[in-house]
This record gives C-alpha cells, structure tokens and sequence, in this order.
C-alpha cells in the first residue's frame, strides 16, 4: 500500500532534498529514506532512554559503578 503525502518545504529542506536527489536518488526515494531514517533514530534514543533508566534502577551496577570510581580516584591520587 502507499500513500501519497504533500508537504511544504522550507529553503533549507529543499536544498537538503536537492543535495540527496544530486546522489542520484528520487525524491520520493529520498524523502522515504529520510522518514525511516528519522523513525530509526527516534527508536535508538527510546532504546538508549530505556536502558538508562533501567541500569539507573540497578542497585548492583550502581553500587559496582561507584566502587570503579572510588579505584580510579585512588589510581589518580597515588600518579
């Protein structure tokens, strides 16, 4: 299935769209990239945002973290 979008391009948008369409793509090409490209990006920083916050919950990493740093401050102290 497709669907047909419309949108209106700002003067900084239709010369990145130029710039892809210059590599040889199509614009309908170059506009899907785009959008799964964007999508693809926003579910990496959802992953990374869910990580964080379950790493944060993780008493054991949190303690192992803070034993690290209190041996690398150590290490830093005695050079």
């Amino acid at each position: 299935m497709t669907t047909a979008v419309s949108v209106r391009l700002d003067e900084e948008t239709t010369r990145a769209l130029a710039l892809l369409e210059a590599s040889g793509l199509s614009r309908s090409e170059a506009i899907r990239d785009a959008i799964l490209s964007a999508a693809a990006s926003l579910r990496r920083r959802q992953a990374l945002r869910e990580e964080v916050v379950a790493l944060e919950a993780d008493e054991d990493d949190r303690r192992e973290m803070l034993e690290v740093a209190a041996f690398m401050e150590a290490l830093r102290a005695e050079g």
